[in-house]
């Protein structure tokens, strides 16, 4: 297994949102696909995700195939079932055909890919967000735009199941990915024998309270709703 760092997302630095990204999560809600009216929280998710990736990408060609690590057709495909209005504000055609993982993100999505619950489309992408939206410096919640931590424990069990069910203690979802990785392969970097002894104990279970990257909207309606 390829070297962990320690918090490589420390080491990211999201570039400044030029776009309201809550304006266009409402506006990505605002047409919802036959999918999204069957399954609002699904819808909820991309839409999240979509509003805070196209903010970042603020019109850079190919800024949103490497935010979500997906490529052109997954892109248009996601964009299709779940946030038609999204193609009023981007150009799919400037996309990238494939997105390249490095080592340590490739080991994150086959970790969730192991763990999906179906073989859904929808599964398959969510790996892949969640591998690169994990690489940034926030809490996951935050950097996938979701309202609160909440939403993406409910994202991991419907999605990932059986991954979400080894999370007995809650730990922090970024430090329970790789925890996950170095487990399955038999290492243990931890230097206490329990988690409670442990000095670190905070950074791995402490807080992840915050302000949503889409901020009105965690003050808004459910997402549920």
């Amino acid at each position: 297994m390829a070297f962990l760092s320690e918090d490589r997302r420390a080491e990211s630095r999201l570039p400044q949102p030029s776009l309201d990204a809550t304006d266009i999560y409402v506006r990505l809600r605002s047409r919802p696909s036959d999918f999204g009216r069957d399954d609002p929280f699904t819808a909820h998710v991309f839409c999240c995700v979509l509003a805070l990736a196209l903010s970042e990408a603020a019109g850079r060609p190919g800024g949103l195939a490497q935010s979500l690590a997906l490529g052109r057709e997954a892109l248009t495909r996601l964009i299709e079932r779940w946030a038609p209005e999204a193609t009023s504000l981007l150009d799919l055609a400037s996309e990238p055909e494939t997105i390249a993982l490095d080592d340590e993100e490739d080991q994150i999505r086959e970790l969730l890919l192991r763990f999906r619950g179906d073989a859904s489309d929808e599964s398959a992408w969510l790996a892949s967000i969640l591998t690169k939206r994990a690489m940034s410096p926030r809490h996951l919640w935050q950097d996938l735009g979701l309202a609160k931590r909440d939403e993406l424990g409910r994202l991991m069990q419907e999605r990932f199941p059986s991954l979400a069910a080894r999370n007995v203690n809650h730990m922090k979802w970024k430090k329970f990915f790789y925890r996950s990785l170095c487990e399955m392969e038999g290492f243990v970097l931890c230097a206490s024998p329990t988690c409670r002894e442990c000095s670190d104990f905070h950074d791995c279970f402490g807080d992840e309270s915050g302000e949503s990257a889409l901020a009105r909207l965690s003050h808004g309606k459910p997402s549920n709703s």
